[in-house]
């Protein structure tokens, strides 16, 4: 039985995991989190994420054979280069999965897009490591934000491209670009499977449903039976920053400044119109764990809003 221990698995990407690790039985798994939350079947250990050394001796009176990072650090990512370098320094820890969870970074999307350039750092100091064997689940982009709370979630709500409380969208680019999306909850499930194969590649792959946005829309009208109003954002604008205010915007306008959250979502549309969440791998786990079913996006609309 591998002892596996989550770093941010009090959160949501990181409890759904947990959870799903527990539900699935055949591996032991503990939290890491800077206050200690213990979950359903766990126990949750407080760590300093400042202090390398402790964090390695944890690791190790712990008898971690894997980290599972879902630190959720935005640009920065100090808590976590340390915890690379505690797990590298942990005789008994040999595997490590970051908290990346979404698409293949380049520096060209860091050009734009600061936090990409963050998990290139994270990637960069995995590489550099000697002990450790890594990969890096891509999965697009997490579904659950337009179906949370109606579809169970650990996922905040989010009005992205589609404002699903007040039948608007505001559509990047043609509509037309291929856009990957998968559920947390799917996501954990594989993950709770990847963790017991006996190697890993460098690249994991996860596909829950491949959807335009002019598709995603169309279910959205079909689930909710009303038709939405619809903008169009042009690629310029996006790469000026400039997205169409959706009403559910202003909301939370409180907690993420208008500038940050429009200068975010615009990086966000530029990289769907650009192709960045077209994934197109040789391989996923998709085709390696079969028994996972997928759910997709208009099953999920039809659940959350069906009439």
């Amino acid at each position: 039985m591998t002892l596996i221990a989550v770093a941010g698995g009090a959160g949501k990407l990181g409890r759904a995991i947990v959870e799903a690790i527990v539900e699935q039985g055949q591996h032991e798994v503990v939290v890491l989190a800077r206050e200690a939350k213990d979950i359903q079947g766990t126990r949750s250990i407080a760590v300093d994420y400042t202090d390398i050394g402790k964090l390695a001796g944890v690791l190790e009176a712990n008898n971690i054979e894997t980290v599972i990072s879902t630190i959720n650090s935005l640009q920065d990512v100090s808590a976590e280069l340390n915890l690379i370098q505690a797990a590298e320094k942990s005789a008994p820890t040999k595997r490590y999965i970051p908290s990346l969870w979404g698409i293949k970074y380049t520096p060209e999307i860091a050009s734009y897009f600061p936090i990409a350039q963050a998990k290139l750092n994270l990637m960069s100091a995995l590489e550099a490591t000697s002990t450790l064997e890594h990969t890096v689940v891509i999965n697009g982009f997490f579904a659950d934000g337009w179906f949370a709370p109606k579809v169970k979630s650990y996922q905040d709500p989010l009005a992205l491209v589609v404002d699903m409380q007040n039948d608007f969208a505001a559509i990047p680019g043609s509509g037309n670009e291929p856009v990957a999306f998968t559920h947390t909850f799917d996501i954990a499930r594989f993950v709770a499977l990847l963790v017991g194969a006996s190697t890993w590649e460098k690249e994991s792959y996860i596909i829950g449903d491949k959807v335009s946005w002019n598709q995603f829309v169309q279910y959205a009208e079909e689930a909710k039976g009303v038709k939405f109003t619809v903008k169009n954002d042009s690629i310029e604008d996006l790469k000026q920053g400039k997205i169409t205010e959706l009403p559910s915007h202003q909301h939370v306008y409180p907690f993420f400044p208008k500038e940050m959250l429009q200068g975010m979502f615009a990086a966000f549309e530029r990289m769907f119109v650009e192709g960045a969440f077209d994934l197109k791998p040789e391989h996923t786990l998709n085709e390696a764990f079969p028994g996972v079913k997928t759910r997709k996006i208009k099953d999920l609309l039809f659940e959350a809003y069906g009439q």
